[in-house]
């Protein structure tokens, strides 16, 4: 057996992505599921090493969903996986409030459903796997303090934060009551140019990108005002990684320590093409949040000091990444457009 087997839930995301780029530079053989769906595989994944038979890279994909709790059992006894990285979740904020049964499912539930999956595993097999479950600066929602810590009270504001909550908690009680090595990393808003476009700060990029190529007219937001401690996605799976390879089991905030509003975020933007987003940006109270949390500002101190890590992607080099990679997707799209396709 390989003493270096990670499974991956979500691996088709932004995370998944990077995570499984370290995991394989690391040695690692690799497993992801993935939703069964009739447009995958998505670009994220299929440009990966591995899955076209690519010589000395292990990278296998199981069809499979949190909320099958067999499946999940079959895909464990398959990947026989010393790491499991739980990555997979409804994530967006505004869509957990229209769909908040859905989010709930899948984040909570899904959740649980793997542990005791693992925990039956391990039971039955006597192979200790060890547990990462991707928790958010969203349940603290409602903090009455900043920056927030692992000692921060959870007050989450939102459907897709109390789910994350439940999901945080039952993490803590397998480790206690069953003695499974399980770790919550609570991760900050963490960005690249594959964050998925519907998240405000990749909207914000490409838009820019289009509107100084000519293929978009304005961009539609919601609270300018709002504030996040944003940083790099790669920087942060590394703290995931990181958190596996200690003695004990324990929790830790993953965050810059660095607050930014989304005016700003739109000042470096739309600054860097030499546009003013003043010309271009309009209000749109769809995309207001019926509640917004507090300002979420992590401190990472404990990270830091017991895994050593630290960002080292400013923002500044954060948004200039994803405007160049959104700058040369809206050129492709020009190009396309211009021989008379449709994008």
């Amino acid at each position: 057996m390989n003493d270096k087997t990670a499974l991956i839930t979500g691996i088709s995301g932004q995370d998944g992505f990077y995570l499984s780029e370290l995991l394989l530079s690391e040695g690692y053989r690799l497993h992801g599921i993935r939703r069964r769906s009739g447009s995958f595989p998505s670009s994220r994944v299929e440009h990966r090493p591995g899955n076209h038979g690519t010589p000395g890279v292990d990278v296998h994909l199981h069809v499979g969903d949190l909320l099958d709790p067999i499946g999940l059992r079959r895909i464990i006894s398959e990947a026989q996986p010393t790491e499991v990285y739980n990555l997979a979740a409804q994530s967006h904020v505004h869509a957990s409030f229209e769909d908040p049964i859905y989010t709930a499912q899948v984040v909570a539930m899904g959740t649980l459903n793997l542990l005791e999956a693992l925990r039956d595993y391990r039971d039955g097999t006597g192979r200790e796997v060890r547990f990462y479950q991707a928790s958010s600066s969203e349940m603290f929602g409602k903090a009455r303090e900043a920056p927030q810590n692992e000692r921060t009270p959870l007050r989450p504001r939102n459907p897709y934060a109390c789910a994350k909550v439940h999901a945080f908690w039952q993490t803590v009680t397998y480790r206690e009551a069953y003695n499974l090595f399980t770790c919550n990393g609570i991760l900050y808003n963490h960005e690249s140019p594959r964050r998925g476009e519907n998240y405000v700060t990749r909207k914000i990029t490409r838009a820019a990108a289009r509107i100084k190529l000519g293929l978009q007219e304005h961009l539609y937001l919601g609270n300018l005002d709002a504030r996040r401690d944003w940083g790099f996605a790669g920087d942060y799976v590394r703290a995931m990684w990181l958190m596996l390879r200690q003695d004990e089991p324990e929790d830790y905030v993953v965050a810059t320590g660095q607050t930014h509003s989304v005016r700003e975020l739109l000042d470096e933007a739309f600054g860097l093409l030499d546009l003013d987003w003043h010309d271009y940006v309009r209000s749109d109270p769809r995309y207001i949040r019926p509640t917004e949390p507090t300002l979420l500002c992590g401190d990472a101190s404990k990270a830091r000091t017991q895994l050593g890590w630290r960002p080292t992607v400013t923002f500044a080099e954060l948004v200039r990444m994803m405007v160049e990679a959104d700058l040369q997707a809206a050129e492709r799209d020009r190009t396309l457009t211009e021989a008379g396709y449709t994008v």
